[in-house]
């Protein structure tokens, strides 16, 4: 079976529990491969992480070439970390194509790239959907209105889940709540599919991924989620 994807990592199953401990430890956390391959995941529960090649750094990426001594910072602004990249790097920092220049607020599912290394952002579901809650996003634009409604129906129970194991609305209660057919629900999906990068990730695993990355980048709102009236 093909392994799932962390960013640009794939996990064997030993590496995807860690994960998902991880998650369910409700601190936000860097997920990256050290230089001998192994998954670290580093828990951000202070207000300050420097990251570099010196080993005086939290995040010490001395395998990295291309990583300066002292790179990067990630810093906690009241509830949100944010990166910064004051020029001391010489080779910039990146979150996602973008270099930093200052600080840069960070959002949950963010790739950080230091030289030829990347930082994946984690936080719990229950985080993420807080931090959407405020955020004005473009992302929305880019998908079709049937889209984003079949999207909604599918991220309600998800969202709505508490203390449980979050489950994404089946292609039938979708179709139900929108008056719509399997075979419509299965065609607007197919294109989510595709537009959010979850293709490639084994059929079982495809409907909860989806759900978490529209969450976590803010294409499904809280306000969006108010029961269907």
């Amino acid at each position: 079976m093909r392994a799932v994807a962390l960013g640009p990592y794939q996990l064997t199953a030993s590496e995807l529990s860690a994960v998902l401990a991880a998650d369910r430890g409700g601190v936000p956390y860097l997920a990256y491969r050290a230089g001998d391959a192994r998954l670290v995941l580093h828990a951000l529960d202070g207000d300050l992480v420097t990251i570099g090649r010196a080993v005086e750094n939290d995040v010490t990426v001395d395998w990295d070439p291309e990583v300066s001594r002292s790179h990067a910072r990630l810093e906690r602004v009241a509830a949100r970390w944010t990166v910064v990249d004051d020029g001391l790097s010489r080779n910039g920092t990146f979150v996602g194509p973008d270099r930093v220049t200052g600080r840069r607020a960070l959002e949950p599912g963010d790739l950080v790239r230091v030289g030829r290394t990347v930082l994946v952002v984690r936080a719990p579901a229950q985080q993420a959907v807080e931090t959407v809650q405020a955020q004005d996003t473009a992302g929305a634009a880019k998908l079709t209105p049937a889209e984003h409604r079949v999207l909604v129906a599918l991220c309600r129970p998800w969202a709505a889940a508490s203390g449980g194991v979050a489950s994404p609305a089946s292609n039938q209660e979708i179709a139900d709540e929108l008056v719509l057919s399997i075979p419509g629900v299965k065609t607007q999906l197919r294109s989510l599919f595709q537009k959010l990068g979850v293709e490639e990730l084994p059929q079982n695993r495809k409907r909860a991924e989806l759900a978490r990355r529209a969450l976590a980048t803010g294409l499904v709102r809280a306000a969006d989620l108010a029961p269907p009236g």
